[in-house]
């Protein structure tokens, strides 16, 4: 008879001791993630034909990069106005033509639109030189920058 009496004495004391109620609070998460667009550019080591001119020359290739996802330009930009230049006496400056992913340029720059993010994008650049067969002699030539900028 003790130990009932024990058990219903300790059943008593956990049905009259005070109730535990669940408790619950919110943890916020948060993170922030920054723009960011890169160029990786290769130079394919071409040599344009200035005398018979040459025409849609690979010079180059770009993987674009960029995790805007308003999309982004890329901008094609010549130190020397789109064209090619010698330092050769009596030299005058070329033009040419610079295509990048289809879209054809001339002069100081042109831009490219994109209208989303792209990872691993693979664009080409090319150039085509008109035929010039009394270019001075000399070494002749340009820089092509390439810069992307997120919208």
């Amino acid at each position: 008879m003790i130990r009932i009496a024990a058990a219903a004495a300790v059943a008593a004391l956990f049905a009259a001791g005070p109730a535990f109620a669940a408790a619950s609070g919110p943890i916020q998460l948060n993170s922030t993630v920054l723009q960011t667009c890169t160029v990786a550019v290769t130079d394919a080591g071409a040599t344009l034909n200035i005398l018979s001119g040459s025409s849609n020359v690979a010079v180059g290739s770009v993987v674009e990069n960029c995790n805007d996802g308003a999309g982004y330009t890329i901008t094609v930009a010549s130190s020397n106005n789109g064209t090619l230049k010698s330092s050769a006496t009596g030299a005058q400056a070329i033009g040419y033509t610079t295509s990048y992913d289809g879209t054809n340029g001339s002069g100081g720059s042109f831009t490219v639109t994109r209208s989303s993010a792209q990872f691993n994008k693979t664009s080409n650049v090319s150039v085509t030189v008109p035929a010039n067969a009394q270019a001075i002699a000399g070494s002749y030539a340009d820089t092509l920058t390439i810069t992307i900028t997120g919208k």
